[in-house]
């Protein structure tokens, strides 16, 4: 038996694993995709790994290969690991699409293109099952600034924040500051918080302690977008993360809250992603209360942008205060991750998380497959 009691698959899908991609996130991405691939190899799935290299190429992987100790930047150069080129997104599809029995694509793609949408849409063209979310809560998820409106407009609370736009920054820098300098002091704290509103995993973000601070950070973070979101700082606050596991909005699996004490002044790339320089918690020590606030929230905050499959909700926390920080639909599934370690409290190994996401998407698909027209459907 697998986690929650339910029975091991007895026709298990081929797997095509999405790794890399063109974004800030592609070595994360590697991590990820390749910790899956394993797993999911290791439970008995026929798995195929797609590297997306920095400039959109798509590579398949030999089939018996294993990361192994290789570090993400081995992956730079597919050809040097024995990959065959598609060349292109659509060819790559195509011969996806093509197959027979066609796989399931799990995208295991953080960050744009992977992430917000883009690639969904063309799965959805091309009628292959994926694991995740759809086109629209990609793309709600992976903006920050749009989730922070559409969420903070159901009544959710966020901290406080405001939008600078890239043209607006080269043609009136001095409006610009003059702007967050009073923010700032209406916040009561100079610090800000300065990141790419359409990125993760800390890239492009900084801690800018005062307004001498604010322009470099603004030119960090347009360098990978052209919006930059900048919250108010929460001094003292923790971070804190729920899994959320499931299709049907009335019967979603919450695991969480873990903690994360970050292992820099805040937690950044580095601290992230360097083993043992943060420490991370399953079960973090919160009041009842306080637990099923939060749960209450990730499950509000899945619901509103119309999340599927599994996301990865994140809170900071201040004595009584919540603050839900951002929802991510495509989560770290990294040895040092928190989405797929914390549903161990209901049985699931990492291998059992990788599987269940699977099924989902099977499910997903077989619920859509019976929605297509026949020239008898159309209104004529």
């Amino acid at each position: 038996m697998t986690a929650r009691g339910r029975p091991p698959l007895t026709a298990r899908p081929p797997v095509a694993v999405l790794l890399g991609g063109p974004s800030a996130e592609h070595d994360v991405s590697i991590v990820s995709g390749t910790a899956i691939a394993e797993a999911l190899a290791g439970a008995g799935f026929a798995v195929r790994q797609i590297v997306i290299d920095l400039d959109g190429r798509w590579w398949t992987l030999p089939g018996d290969h294993r990361r192994g100790d290789r570090p993400a930047a081995a992956y730079d150069d597919p050809v040097r690991l024995g990959a065959s080129g598609f060349a292109t997104a659509s060819a790559a599809i195509e011969a996806l699409a093509a197959a027979d029995p066609q796989p399931v694509v799990f995208i295991a793609l953080h960050g744009p293109f992977g992430e917000d949408g883009t690639v969904q849409a063309m799965l959805e063209a091309a009628g292959l099952p994926y694991t995740g979310s759809g086109v629209t809560a990609s793309a709600l998820g992976m903006d920050k600034a749009i989730f922070k409106r559409l969420v903070r407009g159901i009544g959710l609370p966020v901290a406080d924040w405001r939008e600078i736009r890239a043209a607006r920054w080269r043609d009136d820098r001095r409006a610009v500051l003059a702007e967050l300098e009073a923010f700032a002091a209406g916040t009561g704290d100079r610090r800000l918080m300065v990141k790419p509103s359409g990125l993760g995993s800390s890239v492009g973000m900084t801690l800018a302690h005062g307004p001498e601070e604010y322009p470099p950070a603004l030119d960090e973070a347009f360098r990978h977008d052209t919006v930059a979101l900048v919250e108010a700082y929460l001094a003292g606050a923790r971070d804190l993360e729920v899994s959320v596991i499931g299709n049907d909005h009335a019967r979603l699996e919450l695991y969480g809250p873990g903690e994360i004490v970050a292992g820099h002044e805040f937690y950044d790339y580095e601290a992230k992603y360097t083993p043992g320089l943060s420490v991370t918690s399953i079960r973090a020590e919160v009041s009842p209360a306080t637990k099923a606030t939060i749960l209450k929230i990730a499950r509000d905050a899945y619901r509103a942008i119309g999340a599927e499959g599994f996301a990865r909700v994140d809170f900071l926390v201040r004595g009584d205060e919540v603050f839900l920080s951002e929802i991510n639909t495509i989560p770290g599934f990294t040895p040092i991750s928190l989405f797929p370690t914390m549903p161990v409290d209901a049985g699931y190994s990492f291998a059992d998380v990788c599987i269940r996401v699977v099924e989902l998407a099977q499910e997903r698909h077989a619920s859509r497959a019976g929605r297509r027209l026949t020239p008898a459907d159309l209104p004529r």
